[in-house]
């Protein structure tokens, strides 16, 4: 059993604070720091869903050649920014190594894991009241067709996860009417998977920062790492913009700036950021279940105080260009399943990006990475993030508390090879 430490998180999103709460909770001494103000961004603007559901990682047969079929058409659910960058041309060649049947069949249990024991510690931090009142909707979440061939595939998924023990079952459309009532849905059908969980994401990040700061948590927002000391594998320094830090144990939970945090201690990590975007709907849409939209590839979310369209993976590098088009292209398929549902002018306006940090293989970094002894990396969670943050945060104080980890973690160690 280690002491009490001092850690530094560098990154204040929903993995980096949530490794805060329960570092904080075995009596470390903890501070954040964000280059930002801690107010937008991925954990602010996800869809909000808790899903065990989601087993088969990005990273999936067919995947990439979607992708370069895609990379002409910027309005495409996947998208791929054509670019001489020699970190995303390596990536995606990482990525279609990974894209094989039996690497995805192997990450699946895995993926499940780490969702359930995440699903848990939610509840249980609803329960601790710590965050004040949060609401985690438990309707499960409807995967809609509109085709036989997207009902086809879904329904092998299905068979996986009922194999796995995860509780879903098949709507045809007169079942759809019985759960969605209120609003006329233009889909054929729904797999329905009952596990699954929904939230507010932006209730539970503010939640979340004052409980910390209530707590003795120091959180330095606009504090950006220009650069780091490195002494016999340890990180003997962080300095920033506007101080400088020493800690026994630092935490790397930048999301997709990850990388370039590692770069500057030389340690190559493949990461890609993977942009999607929102679109909060404040009117009522009379939509009351959380459903993905298949062929559309988007997610809809009923939250407290607003309806939320959610999409895309736009793979474009690290920047916040909100393209109009794709904007326009979650409107537009989210009006073709719902009917009479009509997104205004106003509400497209005001929609906002966040990016999503993307693995090769679909898995997160969770771990030490070798050659470091005080330096532990939580990224990579692609578009599960909010529903993997508790579980990565529980696991990483574990791992610095000297204490057994929830799951095994080395098939998320961040010097695995793809």
């Amino acid at each position: 059993m280690g002491k009490n430490k001092n850690v530094v998180i560098i990154g204040g999103g929903i993995v980096g604070l949530s490794t805060a709460y329960f570092l904080q909770k075995e009596g470390h001494q903890v501070t954040v720091l964000d280059k930002s103000d801690i107010s937008s961004g991925a954990s602010f603007v996800n869809a909000g869903y808790l899903t065990p559901s989601h087993i088969v990682p990005l990273a999936s047969p067919g995947m990439i050649s979607k992708g370069i079929k895609y990379m002409f058409n910027s309005s495409s659910p996947f998208y791929m920014k054509p670019r001489l960058d020699i970190d995303f041309i390596k990536w995606a060649w990482y990525f279609k190594k990974s894209s094989t049947k039996a690497k995805v069949e192997r990450a699946m249990p895995i993926i499940k894991d780490i969702n359930l024991l995440s699903r848990k510690l939610y509840e249980e931090m609803q329960a601790s009241g710590d965050l004040g009142d949060f609401h985690i909707g438990n309707k499960g979440l409807l995967m809609l067709y509109q085709t036989e061939k997207a009902r086809d595939h879904e329904l092998e998924v299905m068979k996986k996860a009922q194999e796995m023990g995860l509780e879903a079952s098949h709507l045809e459309a007169d079942g759809l009417k019985k759960i969605e009532p209120n609003i006329e849905l233009n889909a054929m059908g729904a797999i329905h998977y009952e596990c699954d969980r929904h939230t507010t994401p932006p209730q539970i990040m503010m939640g979340l920062l004052e409980h910390l700061s209530n707590s003795g948590v120091s959180i330095h927002k606009g504090e950006e790492v220009l650069d780091m000391e490195v002494k016999d594998g340890v990180v003997s320094e962080i300095r920033t913009n506007k101080a400088s830090y020493q800690a026994d144990e630092v935490v790397f939970a930048a999301g997709s700036w990850t990388s370039h945090l590692s770069k500057k201690i030389n340690i190559d990590l493949p990461l890609q950021a993977g942009k999607g975007y929102r679109i909060n709907v404040e009117s009522p849409t009379k939509i009351s279940m959380p459903a993905i939209l298949m062929e559309a590839k988007m997610a809809v979310t009923p939250m407290q105080g607003f309806t939320r369209f959610a999409g895309t993976m736009e793979f474009s590098g690290i920047n916040n260009t909100i393209r109009k088009e794709r904007v326009e292209a979650i409107a537009k398929g989210a009006e073709h399943y719902y009917k009479g549902l009509t997104i205004s002018e106003e509400d497209k306006s005001n929609a906002q990006c966040g990016l999503r940090p993307v693995t090769p293989d679909g898995l997160p970094y969770i771990g030490r990475p070798r050659g470091y002894k005080n330096l532990t990396i939580a990224t990579g969670h692609a578009m599960m993030g909010w529903s993997l943050g508790p579980g990565t945060g529980k696991m990483i104080t574990e791992l610095i508390s000297g204490k057994k980890t929830g799951m095994d973690l080395s098939p998320f160690s961040p010097d695995r090879k793809f």
